[in-house]
């Protein structure tokens, strides 16, 4: 089956290469390195980024370790699905905006139309669930806990590079768990960003020297200044690319090792800003007919609650489910116990969790046009906002990134979203407990056996190499033989 698709790739680039030379190998390349991501990549956006880095980092070298640290943060620090603009943004980079695109569409849609599969036969449901299925849901949630918890693991030895990464991967993920808005997570990334800047500059070092001497008196005006005069010197040899140790060096970016044949596909700047004054545009507009229009079609209602929700989520999937239940539940277009019972199915599917806007579109629709018509509306609304900013911040990006205290930043912002992996993994475990009895989700420590499965997960695939799939079908099978032992 590999080898026959392989070989369709092939002819379809020959007939491309005919057109355009560079636009087939593009493509060759995008369908033979991204047709199976979509099916095999479970686990979540923490999961994505290791699979993405081991592909396109230290296999591929499509991309280099400083590059995929900067696309990381800001796939973190802007709205929308991360881990699908990360891969987006890589296949962008490497072969231009037709290849992202098409990544794009790889990626998602697989989950997407299992998602949608999943919506159709949830609304011919009754109204209870037989036990043996909580139990299948609760052992599923519990594996995914096991499996984000090592990926925000593994995350953290690549994001930490000395004391302060270290201190801000801590700080954001208890400060993730203390409290949640939507104000909250890109004020944490953006002070993450601040504090390295202020570190690799030395300034605050500087200040406080100054003070010292000043109330203590114990160096000249000449001193001072030659004081001065060393501490620049320092700051020239600052590294902001992340190593343990500071070496010395002149007052120019840090040196990147970048493939020899990559080239950044990306747009000018001046393109990019269009494309973000364009998107601010269109949402101001859908804001303005959302608030005045009076009993809107469900679809439109649907598409503009989607989109805002794709517009102002940080931090990806794990944060953008509160929002949902809110503007879906919330209006009555969907049921809780529905609302839970695909969120915990939708979390063991490959690619993107934003796909669960997919589920919710089909039935929040149920009565008012085609189910196949209100998936469209949610995969659309819920993907357009962010991947649509992000293609224009990557020009922006192409511009900035030799630029010291750029890159400076990024190096706090991806260490502040790495600490907010940790927060995912609380958020899940809350709420990964379903039974008859806790239809609305309960935490997972209510029962010591999901501890064993999460456990089971991550040691799984910490020691053992075992793949994400496997270790989330244990789950289920973990849960059940649970049901077993309980009811006997």
């Amino acid at each position: 089956m590999s080898s026959l698709f392989k070989l369709a790739i092939r002819k379809f680039s020959h007939q491309l290469n005919a057109y355009s030379p560079k636009l087939g190998d593009a493509i060759y390349d995008t369908l033979r390195y991204n047709w199976y991501l979509g099916f095999t990549s479970f686990g979540g956006p923490a999961v994505h980024f290791q699979i993405f880095h081991q592909r396109f980092v230290e296999k591929y070298a499509w991309v280099d370790e400083q590059m995929y640290k900067e696309l990381f943060s800001l796939c973190q620090a802007l709205p929308g699905p991360a881990s699908t603009k990360m891969i987006y943004a890589v296949n962008l980079i490497r072969g231009g905006l037709w290849a992202g695109i098409l990544s794009f569409f790889l990626w998602s849609l697989p989950g997407a139309f299992a998602a949608y599969g999943l919506a159709v036969g949830v609304s011919k449901l009754n109204d209870t669930l037989p036990a043996l299925v909580y139990a299948l849901l609760s052992g599923l949630n519990a594996a995914t806990v096991g499996i984000i918890a090592l990926a925000a693991v593994q995350l953290s030895e690549k994001a930490i590079s000395d004391k302060l990464t270290r201190t801000l991967v801590f700080l954001g993920g208890c400060a993730g768990m203390l409290y949640n808005a939507l104000w909250y997570f890109p004020v944490l990334m953006a002070l993450g960003g601040v504090a390295t800047i202020l570190w690799d500059y030395r300034w605050l070092q500087d200040a406080w020297r100054a003070v010292r001497n000043t109330l203590c008196g114990l160096r000249t005006q000449s001193n001072i200044g030659g004081e001065e005069r060393e501490i620049s010197d320092q700051m020239t040899s600052a590294v902001v690319s992340g190593n343990e140790t500071r070496s010395s060096g002149d007052n120019s970016p840090p040196e990147r090792v970048v493939p020899a044949d990559l080239e950044l596909r990306t747009f000018s700047w001046k393109f990019g800003v269009y494309v973000i004054s364009g998107l601010s545009l269109a949402f101001i507009v859908l804001m303005t007919l959302r608030g005045t229009l009076h009993s809107p079609p469900r679809g439109f209602s649907l598409f503009a609650n989607l989109f805002l929700a794709g517009t102002i989520i940080f931090g990806g999937g794990p944060v953008v489910i509160p929002l949902l239940r809110e503007y879906v539940v919330s209006e009555g277009w969907v049921s809780p116990r529905d609302f839970l019972l695909g969120l915990a199915i939708c979390q063991a599917f490959p690619g993107p969790n934003f796909n669960f806007a997919v589920y919710l579109g089909t039935l929040a629709v149920s009565g008012h046009m085609s189910l196949a018509a209100g998936a469209i509306t949610g995969f659309l609304g819920i993907f357009a906002p962010g991947i649509i900013l992000f293609t224009g911040t990557m020009g922006v990006w192409k511009a900035l990134r030799n630029h010291r205290w750029f890159t400076s930043a990024l190096r706090g912002v991806n260490a502040a979203a790495v600490g907010l992996i940790y927060t995912a993994v609380y958020r899940l475990w809350e709420q990964g407990f379903l039974s008859s009895t806790f239809t609305s989700g309960s935490s997972l420590g209510l029962e010591p056996w999901w501890l064993v499965v999460a456990a089971t997960s991550f040691v799984g695939g910490r020691w053992f190499n075992l793949p994400a799939p496997v270790a989330i079908v244990m789950g289920g099978v973990m849960g059940m033989i649970w049901y077993g032992i309980v009811t006997a």
